[in-house]
């Protein structure tokens, strides 16, 4: 799985649009971005199909990521909701399929179905979003190994995970996959600490925070932009790394958490 992606959440709402944001999208694959995250959500279906759109012809080359609505999570639910996922994508395979966030339907149906789609092939891998460490345990025995990733609200600002999912999750080899990374709500672009870090490595205080995420143990980023020129210089966090004092001055600025905590959602 790739560390960096781009998001498509609020992808695929006007039908208007739809040709712009498939043109963003390919320009985004045309940089070098190979994982795209989406969801069945995004648009009701729509984000899907602009991707359908985008991916036409370059399907081998990347590594798709959809989710679908807990109520969708029966046995029967979560396999009729991947084949609407696939159609409105024109693909044959899902690379990773997550459960947008914990439901009401028993966790052993929805894995049973999941098991079932990778069986078939519609799907190479499977996982959650959203979940906390409650709802981690909650999973079957047999599958909490086997989940290809836990899709969290991560970022400098919201570090609730690292109290004890991102170590429930690092124990068993499951990586994170950190939405909302640059978490704009929260002012966190506008940070001092963050500026002058940056000011350090010649870089924007977008790129540090995403730097930052990539290098936690076994993180993998989503950031969403509908402007090529802000994936760009998000893409170019990649190639970025901060030092010892980097680190420690972040940490000040934004400090782990020191107890038990909910884990945020968006």
């Amino acid at each position: 799985m790739p560390v960096f992606g781009l998001g498509t959440w609020r992808m695929g709402e006007h039908r208007e649009r739809f040709a712009r944001e498939a043109d963003t999208i390919r320009a985004a694959l045309d940089l070098g971005i190979r994982l795209l995250d989406t969801a069945e959500m995004y648009g009701e279906g729509g984000a899907e199909e602009v991707i359908g759109d985008a991916i036409r012809g370059r399907r081998d080359e990347l590594f798709i990521v959809s989710k679908f609505y807990p109520h969708n999570a029966s046995r029967n639910g979560v396999v009729e909701a991947c084949e609407r996922s696939l159609a409105r994508m024109a693909c044959e395979t899902i690379d990773l399929y997550l459960l947008h966030w914990p439901g009401s339907v028993p966790l052993e149906q929805t894995f049973d179905g999941l098991r079932e789609l990778q069986a078939r092939g519609k799907i190479r891998d499977f996982g959650v979003s959203n979940f906390d460490q409650a709802d981690l345990e909650e999973i079957p025995a047999a599958d909490r190994d086997m989940l290809g990733c836990n899709q969290v609200f991560y970022n400098l600002a919201h570090r609730e995970v690292e109290w004890d999912v991102a170590p429930w999750c690092r124990e068993r080899g499951v990586p994170l996959m950190a939405y909302s990374p640059l978490d704009q709500a929260s002012g966190l672009l506008r940070s001092a600490a963050l500026a002058e870090v940056a000011a350090r490595h010649d870089a924007t205080p977008a790129q540090i925070a995403l730097a930052w995420l990539l290098q936690r143990p076994d993180t993998v980023v989503i950031p969403k932009s509908a402007q090529i020129a802000r994936i760009r210089e998000n893409f170019a966090a990649v190639d970025l790394r901060l030092d010892a004092d980097d680190l420690a001055a972040l940490d000040a600025a934004f400090p782990p958490p020191a107890g038990p905590v909910r884990l945020g959602m968006r």
